[in-house]
């Protein structure tokens, strides 16, 4: 039966009564569910239609599940081989093949995608930590902060990237350790400069203006009203920095500053495989492959977060 509810009706000064259907109800509940959500809900929705961000989704997941299934999926140590099976093509024996050692190349290349998605997430990972951090006291407090952090900032730009990356490794030696934490250092000042002019605009809004009215400790307004506002830009740029990562410690692995033998890391692969790539070209294809499918995977969805976090995409 259909519910009565009365209203008072102060024009006429008497009550009224209105009937309440079923689909007057059910569209109350769907305003209420709409006045229930969030930008965060709504950036989800927007990415589960985007095919392409999806896509890398799956891209990305099936690498992690690689790294994490590595010893289950692999029948042969990665590091051993037999020289009489040395550059053997793709076999049943050897799914990619042999390198020039003998070792089984679809080992090597599943084992690779443990250190390569390692090192691209941790090395992000320490370039938002301090770029973040950075950005934050530079952009709240200017003044002869905002110039030291700025003009140093600055200083690490005017540098390639990847060859600020050999020098750093070049004075820590060569390791995979200090190929991680040099890919940290080169990427701090992308994100610091990044969050230092999200805080410039922010400091002046009329909601951080009144938390410093009621005596609201700078501490607080940093982390409860500045940060959480600057959460989004830096997710998209951190996404699409693994993919960069990657490619940058692929780079000093195949000049031999990243992972040392007998470590199976993608770039190192290629760096001695190079001299077999007419005789055995698979010992190539794969690894160059997995880092290309790997990179896309980490730009997709980078792209498909900027879309679905971006307010001025939305329609």
């Amino acid at each position: 039966m259909p519910m009565l509810i009365h209203v008072l009706n102060i024009a006429k000064g008497g009550a009224t009564v209105v009937q309440v259907t079923p689909e007057m109800q059910a569209v109350s509940s769907k305003e209420q569910v709409e006045k229930t959500t969030s930008p965060w809900r709504d950036a989800w929705r927007t990415l589960r239609k985007n095919k392409m961000a999806l896509l890398g989704f799956g891209i990305i997941i099936f690498f992690i599940l690689v790294a994490i299934l590595a010893p289950v999926i692999t029948t042969h140590p990665f590091d051993e081989g037999a020289l009489k099976e040395r550059n053997m093509p793709p076999s049943v024996k050897h799914w990619f093949g042999t390198d020039y050692n003998g070792r089984d190349v679809y080992t090597r290349v599943v084992y690779g995608a443990q250190i390569s998605l390692w090192v691209g997430t941790f090395s992000v990972i320490g370039s938002i930590i301090i770029g973040t951090l950075l950005g934050l006291i530079a952009g709240y407090y200017g003044r002869w902060i905002d110039m030291l952090i700025s003009r140093t900032f600055d200083i690490i730009l005017a540098f390639p990237s990847i060859l600020l990356a050999i020098a750093i490794v070049a004075i820590l030696g060569p390791s995979l350790q200090n190929a991680l934490m040099a890919i940290a250092i080169i990427n701090v000042p992308t994100y610091g400069r990044l969050v230092r002019s999200k805080v410039l605009s922010l400091k002046e809004e009329e909601f951080i203006m009144a938390a410093r009215a009621i005596g609201m400790r700078d501490a607080r307004i940093i982390s409860q009203h500045i940060l959480p506002n600057s959460i989004a830009p830096i997710i998209v740029t951190g996404t699409l920095g693994i993919a960069t990562a990657i490619l940058e410690a692929a780079a000093l692995g195949f000049l031999g500053l990243g992972a040392q033998p007998p470590q199976p890391e993608w770039g190192k692969m290629l760096a001695d495989s190079r001299e077999y790539i007419q005789q055995a070209p698979w010992t190539v294809i794969f690894p160059g492959l997995s880092i290309v499918l790997t990179v896309l995977g980490f730009n997709l969805i980078g792209d498909g977060l900027r879309d679905a976090l971006d307010p001025r995409m939305k329609n």
